[in-house]
């Protein structure tokens, strides 16, 4: 049985009601895809932990857990993983978002995140946060 991973996302959403997307670095699996940001959540840690620290460390911003609502979520079987990736929205933070892993950002409607490459597992969100923006 493959191994079960799971994975926080957030989507941050602007005053404009657009959401936040993350380019996936060369050198990293699926590099070149466009994400939601987040990360791996630890051994003992909560999702929104867990995106707390991920957003101060990509993106250089606070955040703080009453600020970040569950959305959906994605389950997607990958080849060597599955993936259960909660999606929380968030539409306060403290400080500017900043590129700090060399990771292109884009601030993108959702009518227009189709034109953006995606993991597979995050494909399916869209329609959620569409519904919601």
């Amino acid at each position: 049985m493959p191994k079960l991973v799971l994975v926080a996302a957030c989507a941050l959403v602007d005053a404009d009601g657009r959401a936040l997307l993350a380019q996936r670095p060369a050198g990293k699996p699926m590099a070149g895809l466009w994400e939601f940001p987040g990360g791996k959540v630890e051994a003992a840690e909560r999702p929104e932990e867990t995106l707390i620290r991920e957003l101060g460390e990509e993106l250089g911003i606070a955040v703080k857990e009453a600020c970040l609502a569950p959305l959906t979520f994605a389950s997607h079987a990958y080849a060597d993983f599955h993936l259960l990736m909660p999606l929380y929205v968030c539409r306060r933070w403290e400080g500017t978002v900043q590129a700090r892993e060399g990771q292109a950002l884009r601030w993108v409607r959702p009518n227009q995140m189709r034109d953006f490459p995606m993991p597979p597992a995050d494909v399916p969100l869209i329609a959620h946060l569409a519904t919601l923006l």
